[in-house]
């Protein structure tokens, strides 16, 4: 993966999607899923269950590439990692990028993240 990829973990747990409020929103983009830069010598997976950690301090394990895209608001190439929940409970573990943590319903995402969740993402959280 190239430096400027983003790796964004989508963590479903009793029906509901990980969403971390962002501290300083870019536009529109205030709650995201817990997601950081792809660090050199990791994959996505890795820095999907690294950023869980850091933004939500809940661990989790990768599943699953479900895709990537050019983001519609911030222009970051994002790769879209399924996990497992395996510990934690979400809390803002990095006050300085996360305000606020919340476990949102399929019905709570339109309030929440303007143009919705990634079609393949959302995919994954009917799903499950």
């Amino acid at each position: 993966m190239p430096p400027s990829s983003i790796a964004g973990a989508v963590i479903v747990h009793a029906a509901r999607v990980l969403l971390i409020r962002r501290a300083a929103p870019e536009g529109a983009l205030v709650w995201t899923l817990p997601s950081g830069k792809v660090e050199a010598g990791e994959g996505p997976s890795e820095a999907a269950a690294r950023e869980a950690w850091e933004e939500a301090g809940v661990t989790v394990a990768p599943v699953v590439v479900l895709g990537s895209r050019l983001h519609p608001v911030s222009g970051w190439r994002v790769v879209y990692v399924a996990c497992r929940l395996l510990d934690g409970v979400a809390y803002a573990a990095s006050p300085r990028e996360v305000a606020e943590v919340r476990w949102a319903s399929a019905a709570e995402i339109p309030d929440l993240v303007p143009g919705g969740l990634y079609g393949p993402a959302r995919g994954y959280l009917d799903r499950l």
